[in-house]
C-alpha cells in the first residue's frame, strides 16, 4: 500500500473511532432526561439548570432561591414532592409560576 493511501486509511479509521466515542458519550444524556422532569421553584440562586425568566440566559442565572420561573432537574415523580416555600403548594410545579412571599 503506498503512502497517501495508507494515510487516507488511517484518516478515515481515526474519523469512524471519534464518531463512535461521540455517539456513545451521547447516550447518557439521553437517558438521564428520560429519567428526570424540569421542576420549578426549587433551584437556589445561581444554581437553576434552566430558565430563569426575562433578561436571563439560562443555567445558573436564577436570582433568587425557589424562582418560579427557574427550572432544575429532578429525578422523575418527586417534584411535586419537593419543597418550595414560594410555591401555592409548598411544593415543586411542573410549569412556572408566581412566586408567593417567603415567610
Amino acid at each position: 500500500m503506498n503512502t497517501t493511501a495508507s494515510h487516507a486509511v488511517s484518516v478515515a479509521a481515526l474519523a469512524l473511532a471519534l464518531g463512535a466515542a461521540l455517539t456513545i458519550a451521547s447516550v447518557p444524556l439521553t437517558a438521564q432526561a428520560a429519567e428526570n422532569e424540569k421542576c420549578f421553584g426549587v433551584a437556589m440562586k445561581g444554581k437553576n439548570d434552566c430558565a430563569a425568566g426575562a433578561g436571563t440566559t439560562c443555567a445558573g442565572t436564577a436570582k433568587v432561591d425557589y424562582q418560579g420561573n427557574a427550572w432544575k432537574f429532578v429525578p422523575k415523580g418527586t417534584c411535586e414532592q419537593t419543597a418550595s416555600p414560594t410555591s401555592a403548594t409548598g411544593f415543586g410545579q411542573l410549569e412556572a409560576f408566581k412566586e408567593m412571599k417567603k415567610s
